[in-house]
């Protein structure tokens, strides 16, 4: 067992890049879950992003024995009950694409004004050492719906996504990865995970 491998648990290597980039300051051997195509993936039952965070980092470690980050987040848009919320990923179906998810969303919302279309992408982030212990951190980051796809950086949402840092007029997806790291929710859960991280490092040694 090692303290110095991280395993994010994730086969998007968007978001391990993500990741990977915001925690480059540790000395950590980062893996992912493309390098255990061998375990299957846990039921996703929890009602909230917390529940599923937490329920991923325990698994994947006691699953391989190393320490693991697992994050859940998604998207909250208030018109829609806070939907797609948790089935964010899997909002036009069980193996949608990103694409997918948008047009249902963006469906959703035709004819909806722009000041009715308040959202928020929230991110939970769980990281667990197999010998029991965990800490976690939130990010939660405010904006609009767009009326229509822009931008090509990112995944998920990103495109519709009106940021308020440039006055919404850009989509998340028109963002740089270390543009988008110091302002989005996983950014800010990942900036105060830094922040936790060197003493739960001492405390699991």
């Amino acid at each position: 067992m090692s303290n110095q491998i991280l395993l994010i648990a994730t086969s998007n290597l968007n978001k391990a890049k993500e990741i990977s980039e915001a925690l480059k300051d540790f000395s950590l051997e980062i893996k992912t879950l493309k390098d255990f195509c061998e375990i299957k993936p846990p039921e996703e039952t929890g009602k909230t992003f917390f529940e599923n965070a937490y329920l991923k980092a325990k698994y994947y470690a006691k699953k391989t024995g190393l320490m693991c980050l697992a994050d859940d987040s998604g998207l909250e848009v208030d018109i829609l009950n806070k939907a797609p919320g948790i089935y964010s990923s899997r909002f036009a179906g069980e193996n949608a694409t990103d694409e997918e998810n948008n047009e249902k969303l963006l469906e959703l919302l035709k004819g909806v004004p722009l000041e009715k279309r308040k959202a928020r992408f929230v991110c939970v982030i769980i990281v667990y050492h197999p010998i029991g212990k965990y800490i976690k951190t939130e990010g939660i980051w405010e904006g609009f719906i767009g009326f229509k796809p822009k931008g090509s950086y990112g995944f998920g949402y990103d495109p519709i996504f009106l940021v308020p840092e440039y006055d919404y007029q850009k989509t998340a997806a028109e963002l740089s990865i270390e543009e988008k790291n110091k302002i989005s929710h996983r950014g800010k859960a990942l900036a105060k995970l830094k922040e936790v991280f060197p003493e739960f490092l001492k405390s699991i040694k």
